[in-house]
């Protein structure tokens, strides 16, 4: 594949608390009730990542959530109350599915086709494995310990899928979760609920696998916001998680390269992910940062014949209006584009260095606005 050669500065870094991923802001009717998806939660006695710690509150827990400021939430649990960083919860309702192999809740939104997933009791269907050799893990990802493996054409029966991960159950009865793509669906067992691939969307998405990447990570925060401290990482994990949710409720299979705040990929496992995975395009979010008061977003791309169209068709959607103007196309000679087989493109989504850029991004809205406007620019690729 002939790429372009050549060098453009990306200061795209980040840091930052932002709004969480499904737990959402209090109405006005009062508090609601979430759970706790992180080993261990601090609770802390103002909305601050620096601020002192009071208590922790244990995975799985159900709290109070009572209020939020900039992705922070006020809860209450028992004896123990304060704040907490928002990401690690999410809103109970009657549309929350759990799985047990990964202590997660499926990170979809209600009525959306996302949400047909099979429950284990009463909505399973069977699947035939069609790859030599398919591990099982114990939760929706890479990162996850390998549990067991199948081989070609072993049975198994769904109970849940979460994002190009399905949930199995394997004819001895042991589950764990395996690739999506490495399984072939077959008859339902409720005629109430279609089988995973057979699950029919609109547009160009459906059955398009996208790796969605939250740049930096872990001990690589990015970008500090100049103004309030916002690190980058967060606001990259967060938004890509948004954009997750928005490609899988058009019918698009997507994978992170990182789901949690502690995870670092390398540039490198980013891309070997994404072509081990034969993807199908290849989107980095991150935020920007620049030593002159410029404002708005950026997106990148390297190869004229291959990521360009990508690029454009998103900064399309995202010059139509998120709350900052777009700057346009740019060339970027990044790792994460240059070694990339398959289309790819890298958004930034405003400067962190700029005051007011930095008091937009931190909002939930916004963060949204920009998923679904990258998603809609990804849609209108395939089309």
């Amino acid at each position: 594949m002939n790429k372009m050669i050549g060098v453009t500065l990306l200061t795209a870094c980040l840091l930052g608390i932002a709004a969480p991923q499904s737990a959402e802001a209090k109405t006005a009717a009062g508090s609601y009730t979430a759970q706790v998806y992180a080993s261990s939660l601090n609770v802390r006695d103002e909305p601050a990542k620096n601020a002192t710690v009071v208590g922790s509150i244990k995975n799985g827990a159900r709290v109070t959530v009572t209020d939020e400021q900039h992705g922070w939430l006020k809860v209450k649990a028992g004896s123990t109350s304060g704040w907490v960083a928002g990401y690690y919860l999410k809103k109970v309702n009657s549309n929350s599915l759990q799985s047990s192999a990964s202590g997660t809740s499926i990170a979809t939104k209600p009525n959306t086709a996302s949400s047909t997933s099979a429950n284990a009791s009463s909505r399973t269907s069977k699947a035939t494995v069609t790859a030599d050799s398919l591990r099982i893990r114990s939760g929706p990802g890479t990162q996850y310990k390998v549990l067991g493996s199948l081989k070609a054409k072993d049975t198994v029966t769904l109970l849940l899928h979460q994002n190009g991960w399905a949930r199995i159950r394997t004819a001895s009865g042991e589950t764990g979760w395996v690739a999506e793509q490495y399984i072939r669906s077959g008859s339902t067992t409720s005629s109430s609920t279609s089988s995973i691939s057979t699950v029919q969307h609109k547009g160009g998405l459906r059955g398009k696998l996208i790796v969605i990447d939250p740049g930096h990570g872990g001990s690589d925060p990015g970008m500090l916001g100049t103004t309030y401290n916002t690190m980058e990482k967060d606001l990259n994990l967060h938004t890509a998680l948004y954009v997750r949710d928005v490609l899988v409720a058009k019918g698009a299979r997507v994978e992170m390269t990182r789901t949690r705040d502690d995870q670092k990929p390398t540039l490198a496992r980013r891309v070997q992910m994404s072509q081990a995975l034969r993807a199908d395009a290849f989107v980095s979010v991150h935020y920007n940062s620049s030593p002159k008061n410029v404002s708005g977003t950026l997106t990148f791309f390297y190869s004229e014949a291959d990521d360009l169209k990508l690029a454009r068709a998103i900064e399309t959607r995202l010059g139509q209006g998120i709350g900052l103007k777009s700057n346009g196309l740019s060339f970027g000679d990044y790792h994460i584009l240059r070694e990339n087989r398959i289309p790819a493109t890298l958004v930034e989504l405003g400067f962190l260095t700029n005051p007011i850029d930095e008091s937009i991004v931190r909002k939930t809205s916004y963060q949204k606005k920009a998923a679904k406007a990258i998603a809609e620019g990804v849609a209108d690729y395939f089309k």
